[in-house]
This record gives C-alpha cells, sequence and structure tokens, in this order.
C-alpha cells in the first residue's frame, strides 16, 4: 500500500506534517476510488433520491423506505400521500465484491454476502432476502466456468448458513468479463421506526464497542485492492487482499444485533467492511461532526503481534462497531457472551480529532492516528475526468439469415437466455417462510404481514405467508441485473433499458415499484473512451429511473475493472422492489386448464432494432439499440402501471416479460408439457427484438385486458393449445419445439456442469 504523492502533499498539507505509517494507510484506502467514489461521485448527482417513501437515502449503510398500508400497495408511488404509509419499513442496499471474487471466487462471494447483510443489520433490521446479479466471460472457457461455481458455491454457502434466502438476481456471460467477473449482491431488511438505526454517532462520551470475530490479518487493504486493475498475477499476489468468511459467526451476529436492538442499546452502528475498523469507526464518528479516542491493544484479536495499521486496516469479517451509552456496556458485554462474540470496549466518542493509540510490547502508548475524522472520511479530493461519447452501432444484419429454427435454438439454448435452476436451486431460497413467489419467475415475491400485527417485530415474521392465509398484507416484489449486450451496445441507451427492464418484472407480477438501488461497475475511469461509457451508464440509469417515478436511495460503485484482457463492459446492475396488494401474482406458465377458451396476446411496442439482442450476438452483425419511450414524459411511469394492471386483472392467467432473446425466448419459457401456443410475427425483428416494457399474457377476455393497459398497444399473437408445443411462423418460415425440446434447449447450463 502507498499513497500517491498527490494525496500525500494533501494529506501534509492538511497535518502540518508528514503522516505517521498508519495515517498515511488509511488515507491510501479511505481516498481509494472504492471507498471516497472520485471519479464517479461528480456523477452521482443525477439520481433523484427523494419520497414520501424514503425514510434514509444515500449515505448510510443502506437505505430504509417506509412500506404502503395495503390498501395502498397497488397505487404507483408518485399518486400515493404521504399518510398511505405505515411504519414497517424496508431496509435496502447493494455492494460489489468484483476483484476478490476473480482472485478467490469461494471466499469472495462469500464475504460478499457477508458485509451487504452486515450494512442491513447496522440499520437495526433484520435481513429477510438476498438478491445475486453475477456477470463471467464465455461459459464455453473453462476459467470462466471455475469462477461461476466457486462464485455460486460461495453465495449458497453463505447464505444457506446464516439463513438468508436468495430469492431472485441474474446470471449474463459475456466476453468482457473474461479477465474481471462481477459479483454484485443486494439485501433486503424489516424493521420499524422504533427499532431504526443509522450510522451517525450522536454524543462525545459513549463508548465505541466492537463485536464479534477476532480481528485478523485477511483482507489487508482490500480497498485499495478493489480501486486498481487486476494484473495477470492476481489471483497470487493478492490473495491476502481477500477476506475469509466464517457465516456461523455471523448468523450468530445477526441474533446478538437483534437482541442489542431490542433492548435499545444500539445508538448508531456501522459494519466493518471496506477499510476494515478504521474505515467503520472514523466514518461512524465523521457522519455526526464529532471524533473518537480508540485504543488499538483493546482490540480482541485472533493473531498474536499485530502492528497498528493491521489492526485498523484488517477486513477481518463478521464485527460491527456499535456506539453505546457508558451505562449499557456491561449488558451489551453480557449479550455478546450469550452468543458466544467477542466484545472490546475500544475507545469512545469526542468532540475532538480521530485519535488512535498502540502500545504493542511497548511500556507506553504512543498516539499513531491523530487526524479530523471529516478529512479523512470525506474529505478525498474528486477527479475530474475527461470522457468520449460512444457511438451506437450502424444497421447491418447478418446476411444471409440463419435459418429459423437454427435461431431459435441458438437464441433458446444461449447460456445468459437459460434456464438458471442449477444457480437458484442451490440457494434454500425459502427459509424464514416468506417466500411467496420462488426464483425463475421475472420477480420474487416475498410476503410481509400488515405492520402492527400482535407480535409483529423486525426479526419475528417467521411463517408470514403461511400465517396470512387470505393473502391481505403487503408483497414486496424483488428484481435485479444488467445486460452487457446492452449497454455495450449503447450505453446511455441500454442503461435506460434494464431500468425499465426491472420494472417491467415487477410490473409482471402485479406489483408497483418503489425504490432502487444501484451497482455502477465500469472499467479503467482514466481512459476516456471507458469513462464515457460509464457516464453514458449513470446518465441513463438516473433518466430512465426519473421517469419511472423511482427514487435511486443507495448504491455502489466498482470501477478499475480491467484486466491484461481489457475493460468489463459498463454494467449498471439496478436492484428495484415493489408493493402490491396481497402475494398471488399470475406464473409465468401457460394455464393448460383454460387452454382452450384463452388468447396469447402481446401488450406493448417494440423498438423496431436488434442491437444488444441475443440474437446478433449468436448470428453476427450489428444494429442501432430499439427505441424506448421519451424520457421527458410520464411514458415510463405509466407504461409501467398500465403493465401491473393488466397482470393484477382477474382474466389473465399468466404473464411473462419480453427481454433477453426476445419473443422467441419468452413464449418458449412460457410453454408446459400441457399447454404450448401457436403464433405468427412478421418478420425476425418481430421475433428477437429485445426492447423491454412488454408484456406476453394469457387471458380469457383480450378486450377487458386492453382496456387495463390504457394507451398501449395490444397484439394478438395466437391461440393457446393442450400440446404442449410452441409452433413458430416467422416472415413465412416455420419451426416447432415441444416442450421436452425446449427443457433440453434450457438445460445447458446444468447439463454442462452436471
Amino acid at each position: 500500500m502507498s499513497l500517491s504523492e498527490p494525496d500525500r502533499e494533501l494529506v501534509v498539507a492538511e497535518l502540518g506534517r508528514e503522516p505517521t505509517t498508519a495515517e498515511a494507510a488509511l488515507f491510501e484506502n479511505l481516498w481509494s476510488e472504492h471507498c471516497a467514489y472520485r471519479s464517479s461521485r461528480p456523477l452521482l448527482s443525477a439520481f433523484e433520491s427523494e419520497g414520501d417513501q424514503v425514510v434514509v437515502g444515500p449515505g448510510d449503510d443502506a437505505a430504509v423506505l417506509a412500506l404502503p398500508e395495503p390498501d395502498a400497495a397497488d397505487v404507483p408511488a408518485a399518486d400515493r400521500d404521504p399518510d398511505d404509509y405505515g411504519d414497517q419499513y424496508v431496509t435496502f442496499g447493494v455492494e460489489s465484491h468484483n476483484h476478490p471474487s476473480f482472485v478467490d471466487p469461494f471466499d469472495g462471494a462469500a464475504t460478499g454476502v457477508g458485509g451487504i447483510v452486515r450494512d442491513t443489520m447496522s440499520m437495526g433490521a433484520y435481513p429477510i432476502a438476498l438478491l445475486d446479479s453475477l456477470y463471467f466471460g464465455g461459459f464455453d472457457r473453462e476459467r470462466s466456468r471455475y469462477l461461476f461455481e466457486g462464485v455460486v458455491e460461495g453465495i449458497s454457502h453463505y447464505g444457506n448458513c446464516i439463513g438468508v434466502p436468495t430469492v431472485g438476481g441474474s446470471v449474463a456471460f459475456h466476453g468482457g468479463y473474461e479477465g474481471n467477473p462481477l459479483v454484485n449482491v443486494a439485501c433486503i431488511g424489516l424493521t420499524n421506526g422504533d427499532r431504526l438505526v443509522t450510522a451517525t454517532a450522536t454524543e462525545p462520551g459513549n463508548k465505541l464497542v466492537l463485536v464479534g470475530n477476532g480481528t485478523g490479518r485477511d483482507g489487508l487493504g482490500g480497498a485499495s485492492f478493489a480501486s486498481e486493475d487486476l494484473a495477470e498475477d492476481a489471483e497470487t499476489e493478492d490473495r491476502p487482499a481477500v477476506q475469509v468468511g466464517d457465516p456461523y459467526a455471523e448468523k450468530r451476529l445477526i441474533e446478538c444485533n437483534e437482541a442489542l436492538v431490542d433492548e435499545d442499546l444500539v445508538l448508531s452502528a456501522r459494519d466493518l467492511g471496506a477499510a476494515g475498523l478504521g474505515g467503520a469507526s472514523s466514518e461512524l464518528v465523521a457522519k455526526g461532526g464529532l471524533g473518537a479516542r480508540i485504543d488499538l491493544d483493546r482490540v480482541h484479536q485472533r493473531e498474536p503481534g499485530m502492528n497498528p495499521t493491521e489492526i485498523l486496516l484488517a477486513e477481518s469479517q463478521e464485527r460491527m462497531c456499535y456506539e453505546v451509552a457508558p451505562d449499557d456496556v456491561d449488558r451489551v458485554a453480557a449479550l455478546a457472551d450469550r452468543f458466544d462474540l467477542g466484545c472490546s470496549v475500544i475507545g469512545e466518542v469526542t468532540d475532538g480529532n480521530y485519535v488512535c493509540e498502540f502500545a504493542g510490547d511497548a511500556d507506553e502508548s504512543e498516539v499513531v492516528v491523530d487526524v479530523h475524522a471529516e478529512c479523512l472520511a470525506d474529505g478525498a479530493p474528486m477527479n475530474d475526468l475527461p470522457s468520449a461519447e460512444p457511438a451506437q452501432p450502424a444497421r447491418d444484419l447478418p446476411d444471409p439469415e440463419p435459418a429459423l429454427a437454427d435461431a431459435v435454438e441458438a437464441v433458446v439454448s444461449a447460456p445468459s437466455t437459460a434456464s438458471k435452476r442449477w444457480v437458484y436451486r442451490q440457494y434454500d431460497h425459502e427459509v424464514g417462510a416468506r417466500t411467496a413467489l420462488k426464483p425463475g419467475d421475472d420477480a420474487a415475491i416475498m410476503a410481509i404481514r400488515e405492520a402492527g400485527e400482535a407480535g409483529e417485530t423486525a426479526g419475528d415474521d417467521e411463517g408470514a405467508a403461511a400465517s396470512d392465509p387470505d393473502h391481505e398484507g403487503v408483497g414486496l416484489a424483488l428484481s435485479s441485473g444488467a445486460n452487457p449486450n446492452w449497454t455495450q451496445t449503447a450505453p446511455y441507451e441500454g442503461a435506460r433499458a434494464v431500468a425499465l427492464e426491472n420494472a417491467t418484472n415487477l410490473a409482471a407480477k402485479g406489483a408497483v415499484p418503489l425504490a432502487a438501488v444501484d451497482c455502477l461497475n465500469g472499467g479503467n475511469p482514466e481512459k476516456p473512451d471507458v469513462y464515457g461509457g460509464f457516464e453514458g451508464i449513470v446518465n441513463g440509469l438516473a433518466d430512465a429511473c426519473a421517469a419511472l417515478d423511482v427514487p435511486v436511495v443507495g448504491g455502489n460503485v466498482s470501477l478499475y475493472n480491467d484486466s491484461v484482457e481489457g475493460p468489463i463492459p459498463p454494467t449498471p446492475t439496478l436492484a428495484v422492489i415493489g408493493t402490491k396488494h396481497g402475494y398471488d401474482a399470475p406464473p409465468a406458465a401457460l394455464d393448460a386448464a383454460h387452454a382452450a377458451d384463452s388468447e396469447l396476446l402481446l401488450v406493448g411496442a417494440g423498438g423496431d432494432a436488434l442491437g444488444g439482442s441475443e440474437y446478433l450476438a449468436q448470428a453476427g452483425g450489428t444494429d442501432r439499440f430499439p427505441d424506448l419511450p421519451d424520457t421527458d414524459s410520464t411514458a415510463l411511469s405509466g407504461l409501467v402501471a398500465s403493465l401491473a394492471a393488466v397482470a393484477r386483472h382477474e382474466s389473465t392467467l399468466a404473464t411473462h416479460d419480453v427481454s433477453d432473446g426476445g419473443l422467441a425466448v419468452a413464449l418458449a419459457e412460457l410453454m408446459t408439457d400441457a399447454a404450448g401456443a401457436d403464433v405468427s410475427l412478421p418478420d425476425r425483428v418481430a421475433a428477437f427484438d429485445e426492447t423491454p416494457g412488454r408484456l406476453v399474457v394469457q387471458t380469457t377476455d383480450p378486450e377487458a385486458v386492453a382496456e387495463a393497459a390504457g394507451d398501449l398497444p395490444v397484439l394478438r399473437l395466437g391461440d393457446v393449445t393442450s400440446e404442449g408445443t410452441l409452433s413458430l411462423t416467422v416472415g413465412g418460415e416455420s419451426t416447432a419445439l415441444d416442450a421436452d425440446a425446449i427443457r433440453e434447449l434450457r438445460g445447458v447450463i446444468e447439463r454442462e456442469l452436471a
């Protein structure tokens, strides 16, 4: 670790002296891109983050959102009154663990889960669900499969052990991630107004208490490591920067945190993640405009002879820093002991500088850190970087086009569009008994009982769905992901499509969006073309979310995702939560019982282009990105509200959004052994265009669906049959696939990794 010369000059000017070794290391990590967002923060003001539902917005460990009362859960957020929201809150946050997951896929991904769960806990919330969005190089590459298997194993091991279900997400394979995979994980927690905690220290004289695992040397310099390009020897040279997780300790920490919050013992909290104890404690007091005095010798350690820099910057997992009133310290220690966790009173909050002392083997302590907390935690200078705006590709479609049967089979079996059953079957997605709609559909739905019921607290909502047979609570719909084909083709337009796609996933299950968090992944921002692409995804996501009336309430930025293979595609993972009255939703599978008296409709307009499509990825060629509704109007928010109304209509039997792979894939995914469809389309663009904001709907009342759709176009696709076969005619050319053939094509990941 080393502080750059320009930064060293700024630090010397601030301190009036040369920094100590520990101070230089703290500044180097806390002023890194990973912690300080030096290249991205100038762009992030584009996001709108306010709304009646927003209790805590960006800047804390996680956002906090008020849930609407059940009767208002179907109403778009922009149309609700402030008094439509109750005292039931959810927390929402997202993190990346990209570089660690390349060096050590199992531990890198596992500790990414642990970190975002602790972000949830630090807000006084109980974690109830996880979403993972994963990006790897080509599935045909041995290295990509190794990383893929290790990451999924790490997520499943950690999430299953701590009892938090992973209920949704996405997986994409793209050559741009060959040397730098992405692991983005979101967490949703449950709390209320009485239990809410923030990361803002409150008063001098209060104690700082460290609870959790002992501090070791793992994860040293993780923040600075995450702010550099991955080198060819990263797997061996950077291994010490990867944390090692202990999920059973995290489970005990979750339950201890619940007990501490139950007894109102926590005044503020911060989990120990990037930059370890130094990061958590300095940020905690800096947010309150305060300081701290910390005795590093008091930190409980699991390795001998650690120096002050190691104690401050180690990113050992399963640790929390709490601000506690002096009279409550003994009770905190007793609860930590009950859950077999370490506990150290490491210092206190002051109204002065951030000061750390250390003696080690010496007779007397010496001051190793003495800086202004706000300068350390929030004083990094921002970068002013040049950018080059990318251009959309021209139309150059395949000539000759592949045979329709070959094209459909190639797109349906492409790893990015194929079934992800191999992934989500490794996750315990039902633990907690809140999962009303499981993985494999457009969105997951978690059952949240109506706030105020007897016995309802953040952590005792076990059996929510089962205990509410009338399904009268709030259904919390969840979706996350991005499409690198889209954003590589056209960063701005592709990011807009990512936002609309995630909102459409919620609408397909009858939910309306509540809020979003983003994980913005890019390459080396010092390269103008890379920074231009990153700027494009930021602005595209911001414009679309504003048009959708979806506040972006938090997020994460991960840059320097470059390797010897080159930069990743700009990747704006968006996680969106929405609400609906009740937990029921139409499935993404045709209803065979009503095959004879139902029709298949397409609700929404296509974009008349194939740019960024899986069809072109398989067949070759280029095209501009499809047109999307105008963000200067209410077109996007109205579109999503209309789609949700269609999904909730009593005549709707099945719904599925059109996105990756276009209509051809959406139709194939709807087929069952007992129900199929006979569909005719005018041309290849209609079959493979991936414009989001569209639903395939099976209904017994097409006229009623058209009325519910409002101004959206409604096209009759064809008949639902009882033969379990997709018969598809495109421009006069026909092909057919039965349910067995579709399962075989879509099962490529499970088959290859069996």
